[in-house]
């Protein structure tokens, strides 16, 4: 069980995830941790993450990581950079954390230097897809 969830449930929303983020990049588009919570339970069936929890959104927090540790060899960028808050312009607290765990930023970014991480590598992740 990972996160409450079955093996082979949560190799199937990895895998959901990774095509749907890489289809999103494709387009130039920008998502966010609702939509892609939607497309996974009617892709998959699931059910879906209940962001009112602390630990569903923690889970969809590893999910999110998992792909772009997976992806990174790839496409040579965080492909999670491209999952919003709704309404906002800028990837989760979690997208940072994983990116100075990853060597990948400074730790204790300023503000600006996240951006210019965020910026980049959302700018990485479309061109590699487009």
């Amino acid at each position: 069980m990972i996160w409450g969830r079955e093996d082979s449930e949560w190799t199937e929303l990895v895998a959901t995830t990774a095509e749907f983020l890489a289809e999103q990049a494709r387009l130039g588009r920008t998502t966010s941790y609702t939509e892609l919570n939607s497309v996974l339970h009617r892709r998959t069936g699931a059910r879906p993450f209940d962001f009112s929890k602390d630990s569903e959104r923690a889970a969809m927090g590893s999910l999110l990581g998992e792909v772009a540790r997976e992806q990174l060899p790839v496409v040579g960028a965080l492909v999670s950079s491209i999952v919003l808050y709704l309404n906002e312009n800028d990837a989760g607290s979690g997208f940072y954390r994983l990116a100075v765990g990853l060597n990948l930023l400074a730790p204790k970014p300023t503000a600006d230097q996240k951006l210019a991480f965020w910026a980049g590598q959302v700018r990485a992740t479309y061109e590699y897809y487009a």
